[in-house]
């Protein structure tokens, strides 16, 4: 009988190191198909982990969440909630810059309130300086440092702008007044009716970088950006159908400059006629300084009737104000060349210096007066 057992030992050894790799490396060969199956969401849950904290050197705002609720009498009422990080560096607060003026237009920022969820000094102080209400939040006569939590609360009215068959709102909720990085910054939009036509575009003034956008429900939607550079923002853009709330109309004021050719010319000729001062006789000193003081009060009545109807950062300049400057100008220059001329007279009125008088018809005489002495005839000349 032949040997069996002889010629299945080989090929049975042989299969059993086959499956034996087999069962080891298989494993390791589906790894990451199995990781990846594993790992695969389930319905409504977010496939991506949450986003990585940004690390910056020196201040930084990791967090900045936003949240911009459109009301049915058309105010805007924003809720800011900043997470700031003072590093070691000892500051009394920060200081949020909101746009009071874009252009010829005025916004109602009203109702600004601050707290701090950190235990940070939160007491609010507001500025209005040339375009922007400066919301300080903080202590003067204390320092916080590390990380602290701040809240600001405020309203702007009259934010939407009447169009032709929607009402529109562009607002930058971020703003590019920050001057520090931003980590991670959301920012929310809710209205009373639903949300067909909203964006965002982050980045700086005129940046296209459309923000991440997720949907919560038909009256909601949430915009987030991640690592925004100083003096980046994020411009939010809502389009709502007619007669969904009640718009009020925008205001607006005029611009800061008025003026026409009529003051340009006048000006100009007020600068070409300060150099002919010097070589006229100027007229005395108290001419100039009545010109000056004419010349400030057309200043100051140009841009106190705007200062009185709508702030003291409502003014507009114009002709008038054109012309007051050439008053002054010129003003100013005959102040000076009379101070000039008066410098070089002595205190009895004579002027002074080195003058030569008494001159005889032959040039051969001549008496020299020095500062009102009279120093006799001059020396002779060698070979006369």
């Amino acid at each position: 009988m032949p040997d069996v057992r002889g010629r299945v030992r080989g090929p049975a050894i042989a299969a059993g190191v086959l499956l034996l790799t087999a069962v080891l490396g298989l494993p390791v060969l589906l790894g990451p198909t199995a990781g990846a199956a594993a790992a695969e969401p389930g319905p409504g849950v977010s496939r991506g982990a949450p986003p990585p904290e940004h690390s910056y050197r020196g201040e930084s705002i990791p967090a900045y969440d936003v949240v911009l609720t459109i009301g049915t009498d058309g105010v805007l009422y924003v809720r800011e909630t900043i997470t700031y990080d003072f590093d070691r560096t000892g500051e009394h607060g920060i200081v949020r810059h909101v746009p009071f003026r874009r252009g010829d237009r005025l916004y109602d920022v009203r109702n600004v309130s601050s707290s701090s969820s950190t235990g940070a000094p939160a007491r609010v102080r507001t500025t209005r300086f040339l375009h922007d209400v400066q919301i300080s939040v903080g202590d003067r006569n204390r320092e916080v440092r590390g990380r602290q939590a701040y809240v600001i609360e405020y309203e702007v009215g009259r934010a939407f702008t009447p169009r032709a068959g929607h009402d529109e709102l562009v607002w930058d909720a971020i703003g590019t007044s920050w001057a520090v990085p931003i980590g991670n910054a959301a920012v929310r939009v809710e209205a009373p009716v639903p949300l067909r036509h909203a964006t965002c575009r982050a980045g700086a003034a005129g940046a296209t970088t459309r923000c991440l956008r997720d949907r919560d429900g038909p009256y909601a939607i949430d915009f987030i950006q991640n690592a925004l550079a100083p003096h980046e923002g994020m411009k939010i853009r809502v389009r709502l159908p007619k007669h969904a709330i009640a718009v009020r109309p925008p205001r607006y004021v005029p611009p800061r400059w008025t003026g026409d050719w009529p003051g340009t010319a006048v000006l100009a000729l007020a600068l070409a006629a300060v150099p002919l001062l010097a070589l006229r006789p100027a007229p005395r000193g108290r001419t100039g300084a009545g010109l000056v003081a004419a010349g400030l009060l057309l200043v100051v009545a140009d841009a106190g009737d705007d200062i009185a109807a709508r702030g003291p950062w409502a003014f507009s300049l114009g002709d008038r104000c054109l012309a007051g400057l050439a008053l002054v100008i010129v003003g100013a220059g005959i102040v000076c060349v009379h101070r000039a001329g008066a410098g070089r007279s002595a205190p009895d009125g004579r002027p002074v210096g080195l003058q030569l008088v008494g001159r005889d018809v032959n040039r051969s005489s001549r008496r020299a007066v020095y500062q009102g002495e009279d120093l006799g005839e001059p020396p002779p000349r060698r070979g006369a």
